[in-house]
């Protein structure tokens, strides 16, 4: 083995930046790679009933669609790093985008659900290298110090942007209720995308060997950990935990498989994962951050557009506030590019943690008559604070990685995408299994309420019997019409009322966080304070 291998050098390569026009190539190709993974992801996420619908299945059977996406998404990554570093750039370039393709391909012919399983599972491994990708191709172009300042934020704006984008363009895509043209932008997207990686080459990079037998051991503890948490946290709401006992024991030998492979790595001499510094103060810190804030983010994406799926809100009609979600992410990108300094991360985090606070308090005042209009202020201020928090809290991750080496620095950016893969399906997870937890608690007292008042009860049947007497002939049939509308009305009603403890949760876990950043700010301050005075004192002493 030579030096070389044996010891990577410090820094990473570095090529001199392009010249404008072929930069803008570049940074055009990172955003089209970036929109086919989030678009790709989105409308597997968005469109959960129609393809149900379209494949003949119910949406608790095409659910297993979304976690087989995202379980490659999840885990696949972590050994994108050694397979890029020994094989080359351009190699895992090309390769990475004639897999998506072929996929893209074979999406538009499935026609029962096994087959939807497959395709998805490898839709999810062929979609893992594009959020690396992007990054690499926005990166490419562009000196060492704008890397940071215009690369990172913008790489990450339109990777947050994808998902919700797919909600904008789905309705006018699907139109008499097909998936086709679904299938055939996907497609079309990734053949743009193919076109661009074999136009514009990613420049070399050294190869090493890095790839050992072990690291396919410990990956496959991995993928199997990851894939039952992945698993766990989509199909737990849906059986409602406790009455599954399969999600139990899978979620069980998950946790077990993940704590072999921890067991494995910290005694190789050269980990898949370097163990001992992810578990270090700094990064254990920086990691909670990242997952606590994903956690939080779960407001926008499983808050809104399911609560107002529940009131009969169409996909068609919340278009406009998606767009304008999409719009608050790219300004907030936009805001890290003008602002993004090392020393600003806190702030950043701060002023997103009270933007999340706000807008999710404003959502927490939602009635069963709130319209997508009436939340649009508070969902842009939740988007614009997603972007103001990412790419700092990446930054930060970064530069600590390349105190360490490029090794370090490659293995955080996976480490990064995989958490927040993994972070938004447990976040998810949790969200709604705290909804259907508050509703069931809020129907009941509503129920009890209704039966308290019996009175009242019947003049509210009487009333609703009355509106239905032009439509329904028979006294018993309208008054048990009336009955199940008022029924309706409760669990609408509880519904709402979940939702509302969920967003007013979220509020509070961002004031709390924000509490603890500006503490853990103060400290340090307070510490950097002291040590020139004890270093003076000890000093004098000596």
């Amino acid at each position: 083995m030579s030096d070389t291998a044996a010891n990577p050098p410090a820094t990473p390569v570095s090529h001199p930046p392009l010249p404008v026009p072929a930069a803008l190539a570049y940074m055009g190709a990172a955003v089209v790679l970036a929109l086919s993974q989030g678009l790709g992801q989105g409308f597997v996420s968005t469109n959960i009933p129609q393809i149900a619908g379209d494949l003949g299945i119910t949406t608790t059977q095409a659910s297993w669609l979304m976690a087989a996406y995202m379980i490659p998404r999840a885990s696949l990554p972590l050994m994108l790093i050694k397979i890029r570093t020994q094989f080359g750039l351009r190699r895992f370039a090309e390769i990475g985008i004639v897999a998506y393709v072929a996929v893209a391909f074979a999406s538009v012919w499935i026609s029962d659900f096994r087959s939807a399983v497959v395709v998805q599972v490898l839709s999810g491994a062929a979609a893992a290298p594009l959020s690396t990708l992007a990054f690499m191709y926005m990166l490419e172009p562009l000196s060492p110090q704008w890397k940071m300042r215009l690369g990172l934020p913008m790489a990450m704006a339109v990777l947050m942007a994808g998902p919700t984008l797919a909600r904008v363009v789905s309705p006018a895509l699907i139109g008499d209720g097909g998936l086709t043209w679904i299938h055939l932008t996907a497609l079309g997207m990734a053949m743009v995308s193919l076109m661009l990686v074999f136009r514009l080459p990613l420049r070399p990079v050294p190869h090493m060997k890095v790839i050992q037998p072990l690291d396919f051991l410990s990956f496959a503890l991995i993928a199997f950990g990851f894939s039952g948490i992945t698993i766990g946290f989509v199909m737990g709401p849906i059986h409602y935990w406790g009455d599954a006992a399969w999600i139990g024991t899978l979620m069980a030998a998950s946790t077990g498989a993940l704590a072999i492979t921890v067991a494995i790595e910290l005694n190789r001499a050269t980990p898949l994962l370097d163990i001992r510094w992810l578990a270090s103060p700094a990064i254990l810190h920086l990691t909670a951050t990242l997952f606590l804030f994903r956690l939080i983010l779960s407001e926008q994406s499983t808050g809104a557009p399911r609560m107002f799926q529940v009131l009969g809100i169409a996909p068609s009609q919340m278009t406009g506030l998606f767009a304008i979600i999409t719009l608050a992410s790219v300004l907030g990108g936009l805001a890290c590019v003008a602002w993004i300094r090392p020393q600003r991360v806190p702030a950043f985090h701060f002023i997103a943690l009270m933007l999340i606070a706000t807008g999710a308090f404003m959502d927490s005042q939602a009635t069963i008559d709130t319209r997508p209009a009436q939340m649009v202020v508070s969902q842009a201020l939740i988007g614009f604070a997603g972007m103001l928090f990412m790419p700092p809290a990446m930054m930060a991750g970064l530069i600590s990685a390349l105190a360490k080496g490029p090794q370090y620095l490659l293995s955080f950016v996976i480490v990064f995408i995989a958490t927040q893969a993994l972070g938004g399906v447990i976040g998810s997870g949790a969200f709604t299994s705290f909804i259907n937890h508050r509703q069931a608690a809020h129907y009941q007292t509503l129920i009890e309420q209704v039966s308290a008042t019996d009175t009242l009860s019947t003049q509210s049947i009487a009333a609703r019997a009355a509106g239905l007497a032009p439509q329904i002939g028979d006294i018993a049939a309208r008054n048990a019409q009336a009955a199940s509308l008022i029924a309706q009305d409760a669990t609408s009603q509880a519904y709402v009322m979940a939702y509302n403890d969920a967003y007013l949760l979220t509020a509070l876990i961002a004031v709390l966080a924000a509490a603890a950043l500006s503490l853990h700010v103060a400290r340090d301050r307070m510490a950097a304070r002291m040590t020139p005075a004890q270093t003076y004192s000890s000093d004098v002493k000596s």
